[in-house]
């Protein structure tokens, strides 16, 4: 079957009003709802609690009851985002690198992510990552998806990412879901590949030493994805933070 072909059948099984965000918006709406959950269940913020979102953004925590006092929502982009968006929240939009944050230890009440970490680049970029938000944060919220999940979520396709990276990219195109939905150019594909990275749940243990690393499941036995998890509490409080950054080595994150 040629390309023109298969251009032809995704018009027609896909019009471009139809995006890859209306999947995720249905699929991982309950997803996201459960996480949530056990997210409160697991930590209970509270009322004076102050979080770090580390990638995140703001209108995820605007479509819930806000469980803490604010939410600093920190990305390497400025949000267009207004508060009178959500009244009755307090979201602060930050522009800062993940990798690199210029807080202070511990000076976070809870450090929250939810997948991003695959994101960031190469294996040596997210351990920087978690370093970083280990550091900065208390308690510890970290979500990603499993490499040992045989369908990747980015793509919407089984075992694509199994593949060396250079056969991704060959064959996402026309071989994946999101290649079809979203139509991207070979630049696009090339980027999206060269900075998705998926852990293994090995790879998380180690990244996360002082979390308990919770697996997420899929029809109950495949692994979906994998929550590092760490509550601050009597056996946490005097644990030295990663790294060797102290508050003040760096300007504050810039505010928006």
């Amino acid at each position: 079957m040629s390309p023109n072909t298969f251009g032809i059948l995704e018009k027609r099984l896909f019009p471009v009003s139809f995006t890859v965000h209306s999947i995720y918006r249905v699929i991982f709406k309950i997803w996201r709802e459960k996480r949530l959950a056990l997210f409160l269940e697991e930590l209970k913020p509270s009322r004076s609690d102050i979080l770090l979102d580390v990638g995140g953004y703001p209108w995820v925590w605007a479509a819930f009851s806000q469980p803490v006092k604010r939410v600093d929502s920190l990305n390497l982009h400025p949000v267009d985002w207004s508060a009178a968006n959500a009244p009755d929240h307090d979201i602060r939009i930050l522009v800062g690198d993940g990798c690199a944050l210029t807080f202070g230890d511990h000076s976070y009440d809870i450090a929250f992510s939810n997948s991003v970490i695959e994101h960031v680049g190469s294996l040596e970029q997210q351990q920087k990552f978690a370093s970083e938000i280990r550091r900065v944060g208390k308690s510890l919220w970290v979500q990603t998806p499993a490499f040992e999940c045989p369908i990747e979520p980015h793509y919407l396709t089984p075992f694509v990412h199994y593949f060396p990276r250079s056969t991704q990219k060959a064959l996402l195109r026309w071989f994946s879901v999101w290649g079809w939905i979203a139509r991207p150019d070979r630049e696009t594909i090339r980027n999206t590949v060269d900075s998705t990275r998926l852990l293994k749940k090995s790879e998380m243990v180690r990244l996360f030493p002082d979390c308990e690393i919770r697996t997420e499941r899929l029809l109950w036995v495949l692994p979906k994805s994998y929550i590092a998890i760490r509550k601050w509490g009597a056996d946490t409080a005097n644990l030295p933070a990663p790294g060797v950054k102290r508050a003040g080595d760096n300007p504050p994150a810039t505010t928006f």
